[in-house]
């Protein structure tokens, strides 16, 4: 009898599984996601657990006794060793401990593009208990130095490529008396010291362990920039709890220490910095980096260096599939993707051309408090909900009125939630397991980012400001950015910071900027709605010099149409949806419309021809 009931079972199970896969086709995948997650939070807990105090350097400085001969870092045609990257930032910390102006624990601000030298100082500073400001290398001036007194660094070590940006601020460096070191080996300019050649004759020794015995997990570990709503980035704080909890976001996505790691993105950014760099200290993989992405020598450089594993933003992957196909476009060995933006339809065309790579979008923002992994694979989602998820993490879709652009409330006051297939703000419970830290010096700001009595009187979640929407089988799709940025070629755009320096002209009243879609391409380029000066008459050529002077390329408005006046809300804030609506289409609107031009170094009328070539993508932006 129990035999044959035992029987029946075994000739069931099939059945029962395959039901269960139709009914609920995830649970699987949930399953081994919530695991992975369990998992995390444990190897969290004991390393916080652990004394001395546990730090991302100190996984480091494991990878480096572990496995002292293999390769770290590979740029160009040199080869950097955990065992020799760890030496050369130690003479990093020696030459910065030997400068008399410069203390350990000092915040100091690194302005470098993609080159070892960024990740050796980067250590050093971090053996030396010094928070670190990563400056995006593209900006100048006003940005610059507001970015550098963000962080309230004590020292700025700079590439010699960026010697003439630096320049630029250094009254200001001088006034305030910050070390200004430039990685060269002499300069003959005053304020400005040559740190090279200090680096060279400095000790390879490790500097002590108490110089960094100050620092807790609520310590700055570094500052990342991202776009505000005032207009100048705001630095956000990520602190040494959150950078211990980066470590796993490699690992926790299978890479391991047998992969080898294609880095090009900006180490200034989360992705290139926390996700490429801290990650792989943790898994002790390979770097392959390189100063800026190539879609011309993507695919040899993975087969040069036999990449597994790349990074991505939506843009990457279009720029991979716009190249010329070629014969061997599925040779190479790029096993995963891991990124965040790639559009759905980019998504199947970059699989079907290069081949079986798994991809791994998801969503996260440098200073918030949630995130979500596509760890199902479904084409078009950043990520994917459940209930432990959640429970862990609380989070929610509530209403939002975008042509008011603020929170929709109930006669209570309270915040609404959208309902599932409904597109609504991700806001997100800031808890002591999910906490926000906020933006370094710009309370104002942060505050911004908090907002209250969500769901009952009293309680407190984090802004995202982005707009997202929840299917029927629990995937989250990114639907749109609200207020006062736009994304352009990977980077965030404040456009109040725009629209200041375009009124800075001497024919320009007032502008209204934002983002407009482009076909072909990911996010919103910057189009600019101006009114001009009473007696002033629009100059393209003046207008076009002062934008490159003052804004990197990405930020410039490629467009720019002149209104009577600048259309105000009740609320005084600048009216945008329309002029979204109306894109950079002549056809549409009727008042004088310029486009970017850089081959004539001016703004030139636009046509109907050139908007055609734009649209059909024989103009490339």
């Amino acid at each position: 009898m129990w035999m044959y009931l035992f029987s029946a079972l075994i000739a069931a199970l099939p059945f029962v599984a395959l039901a269960v896969k139709r009914r609920s086709p995830y649970l699987w995948v949930d399953i081994v996601y919530i695991r992975d997650i369990v998992r995390i939070l444990l190897k969290f807990v004991w390393r916080r657990r652990r004394r001395p105090v546990y730090f991302a350097l100190d996984r480091f400085l494991e990878q480096t006794a572990a496995q002292p001969n293999k390769p770290f870092v590979v740029f160009e045609n040199d080869v950097y060793t955990f065992a020799s990257t760890d030496e050369k930032s130690n003479r990093v910390a020696n030459a910065l401990l030997a400068h008399p102006r410069y203390s350990a624990g000092d915040a100091a601000a690194l302005f470098m593009p993609n080159e070892p030298s960024f990740m050796f100082t980067w250590l050093a500073l971090a053996k030396l208990g010094s928070p670190v400001a990563l400056l995006n290398y593209n900006i100048r001036t006003k940005s610059l130095l507001h970015c550098f007194n963000c962080s309230k660094a004590k020292v700025l070590i700079a590439a010699a490529e960026l010697k003439e940006a630096v320049e630029d601020i250094l009254p200001s460096l001088r006034e305030q008396g910050v070390v200004v070191l430039l990685m060269v080996q002499s300069c003959d300019t005053p304020g400005i010291e040559s740190f090279s050649d200090k680096v060279d004759q400095a000790s390879g020794a490790a500097v002590p362990c108490s110089l960094r015995a100050h620092i807790t997990y609520k310590s700055p570990a570094v500052y990342i920039y991202t776009s505000g709503t005032t207009g100048l980035p705001k630095a956000a704080v990520v602190n040494q709890n959150r950078l211990l909890i980066a470590l796993a976001v490699l690992s926790a996505n299978g890479v391991s220490s047998s992969d080898v790691i294609y880095i090009n993105l900006p180490l200034y950014h989360t992705a290139g910095f926390i996700i490429g760099f801290i990650g792989s200290i943790e898994i002790g993989s390979t770097i392959i980096l390189k100063r800026r992405f190539s879609a011309s020598q993507f695919w040899d450089d993975c087969r040069k260096y036999n990449v597994t594993v790349v990074q991505y933003i939506g843009e990457v992957m279009r720029y991979l599939c716009s190249t010329p196909k070629k014969e061997n476009d599925k040779d190479h060995k790029v096993r995963l993707a891991i990124g965040n933006g790639i559009r759905a339809e980019i998504w199947r065309e970059f699989v079907t051309r290069f081949g079986n790579i798994q991809i791994k979008e998801f969503y996260a923002s440098t200073e918030g408090n949630v995130g979500f992994v596509n760890y199902a694979g479904k084409i078009g989602a950043l990520g994917r909900v459940n209930f432990v998820h959640r429970k862990l993490f609380p989070y929610s879709l509530i209403k939002y009125d975008t042509e008011r652009d603020e929170v929709l409330r109930d006669a209570n006051g309270l915040c609404i939630e959208a309902p599932k297939g409904e597109t609504g703000l991700l806001v997100s419970k800031i808890t002591d397991i999910a906490p926000f830290v906020g933006y370094a010096q710009n309370e104002e700001q942060t505050e911004r980012k908090r907002l209250r009595d969500v769901f009952k009187k009293g309680d407190l979640y984090f802004n995202s400001g982005d707009l997202m929407r929840i299917d029927k089988d629990n995937f989250i799709y990114f639907q749109d950015r609200v207020g006062d940025t736009f994304r352009w070629k990977g980077e965030n755009v404040a456009t109040t910071e725009v629209s200041d320096i375009l009124t800075l002209t001497d024919c320009l009243k007032e502008a209204n900027v934002y983002g407009v879609q482009v076909p072909g391409h990911e996010g919103r380029i910057g189009m600019a709605a101006v009114t001009v000066k009473e007696g002033a008459q629009f100059d393209g050529s003046k207008v076009y010099s002062h934008v490159v002077s003052y804004l990197p390329a990405y930020a410039r408005p490629r467009f720019i149409r002149i209104k009577d006046v600048v259309e105000l809300t009740g609320t005084f804030k600048q009216m945008k949806v329309k002029l979204v609506e109306e894109n950079f289409d002549p056809g549409r609107i009727q008042e004088p419309l310029y486009i970017l031009d850089d081959k004539h170094k001016s703004y030139v009328p636009l046509t109907a021809e050139v908007y055609s070539s734009i649209v059909s993508g024989n103009l490339k932006l």
